[in-house]
C-alpha cells in the first residue's frame, strides 16, 4: 500500500492552472524531496495529500484510502512551515490537547517532547519558546500517534546545526521503521544527504523526479574533474586536449590545478587517459550536486522566485 499516489492531478484557481498532471507517489520507509520554486505548487500538493483541497482532475489516494477521510487523517503528521501555538499554554499541554484531538494516547506526550529535546521545557509556557524550540514543539505534534506519512514543510527553520543533525536521524529512525515522509526545504545542500527521491515542480508541472543518479542522467549535465598535474599544468592539457573529443568539454586552469567539465559518457575515457600518461598526481571528482539538478530543472525563470516561503 503506497502512501500516496496522486495520478494525472490537476487543480485550478479563478481559472488559473495551479498544477498540471501530476502524477507522483511515495512508498513506505521512503523520504522524498518536494522542491520548487515559490508558487511552483508544493503546498497545493500538500493540501490536496491532506485533503484539505480536492483535484479539479485526476485522483489522489492516501493510504490505500481518500484524502480527508478522517481513518486515513489519523494516521498523518504534518508540521507546516509556520508553527504558532497558544502562548499561555506548555509544551505539555498544547502536545496533550493536540492527542486528544487526534485520538493519540496521553501517554506518548512526555516520550516525545523528550525525543524533540523538548524535556526539561515541558512545562514552561510556550511564550518562553524560541523560534527553534517552537519548531521542536510542532515536530512532536506532527509524530503524535505514529504517523504512517509524515509531511514536513521547512522542518530546520529555526533549528541550529546540532538540533537540524538530531532531527534527520530522527526522520531516517521514522524512515527506517516504515514511515512514508515528504520534506520539502529550501535548503537543498543540507537535504541532499537524507532523501531517497526528488520531485522538482516548477509552474505547476513535474520537472523531473527520482534518485539522485537518476536525476544526473536525466539532466546529462557535464562532471567537473579536478587534476593535480605531476609535472607541468600544460603537459596535462595536452593529454586533456588529445583524449577528448566533444567540443562540449571545458578546460580551465584554476590555481594551478586543471579544471575539466566532461560529459558522463566521456568520463572513464578521460580518467584512463590521464593516469595512463603519468602526467597527473592527484584527480578529485564532483558529481552534479542536487542543487545544480534543481537549478538546471527549473531554469532561469524559477530563480527570481527561490529563497522565500510559498
Amino acid at each position: 500500500m503506497s502512501c500516496f499516489r496522486l495520478e494525472n492531478v490537476s487543480y485550478r484557481y479563478d481559472k488559473r492552472p495551479v498544477l498540471q498532471g501530476i502524477d507522483l507517489r511515495l512508498e513506505p520507509g521512503e523520504i522524498l524531496g518536494l522542491f520548487g520554486h515559490n508558487g511552483a505548487g508544493k503546498t497545493t500538493s500538500i493540501k490536496l495529500i491532506l485533503g484539505l483541497m480536492q483535484p479539479t482532475q485526476g485522483t489522489v489516494s492516501v493510504l490505500g484510502g481518500h484524502a480527508g477521510d478522517p481513518q486515513v487523517t489519523q494516521h498523518i503528521g504534518y508540521l507546516p512551515e509556520n508553527v504558532m501555538f497558544y502562548p499561555q499554554l506548555t509544551g505539555r499541554e498544547i502536545l496533550r490537547h493536540f492527542a486528544r484531538l487526534k485520538g493519540a494516547a496521553l501517554r506518548q506526550v512526555p516520550g516525545l517532547l523528550e525525543q524533540v529535546g523538548l524535556g526539561d521545557a515541558m512545562d514552561a509556557r510556550t511564550r518562553t519558546y524560541s523560534k527553534g524550540m517552537r519548531q521542536r514543539l510542532g515536530l512532536a505534534q506532527a509524530l503524535l500517534g505514529r504517523p504512517k506519512l509524515l509531511m514536513l514543510d521547512e522542518p530546520t527553520v529555526g533549528l541550529d546545526p546540532v538540533a537540524t543533525a538530531d532531527l534527520y536521524r530522527l526522520l531516517r529512525d521514522l524512515r527506517d521503521g516504515g514511515a512514508g515522509i515528504v520534506l520539502c526545504s529550501h535548503v537543498l545542500p543540507g537535504v541532499e544527504p537524507y532523501i531517497d527521491r526528488a520531485a522538482i515542480l516548477t509552474e505547476g508541472a513535474l520537472q523531473a523526479v527520482g534518485d539522485l543518479a537518476a536525476l544526473r542522467r536525466q539532466a546529462n549535465m557535464p562532471v567537473t574533474l579536478s587534476l593535480d598535474p605531476a609535472n607541468s599544468i600544460s603537459a596535462l592539457e595536452r593529454v586533456v586536449d588529445k583524449a577528448t573529443t566533444n567540443s562540449g568539454t571545458m578546460i580551465k586552469t584554476d590555481n594551478g590545478r586543471l579544471r575539466v567539465d566532461v560529459q558522463p559518457r566521456e568520463k572513464m575515457a578521460l580518467l584512463k587517459a590521464v593516469m595512463a600518461s603519468g602526467e597527473v598526481a592527484d584527480v578529485s571528482i564532483h558529481q552534479p550536486s542536487l542543487e545544480d539538478i534543481y537549478v538546471h530543472f527549473i531554469g532561469s525563470g524559477g530563480l527570481a522566485h527561490r529563497g522565500g516561503n510559498q
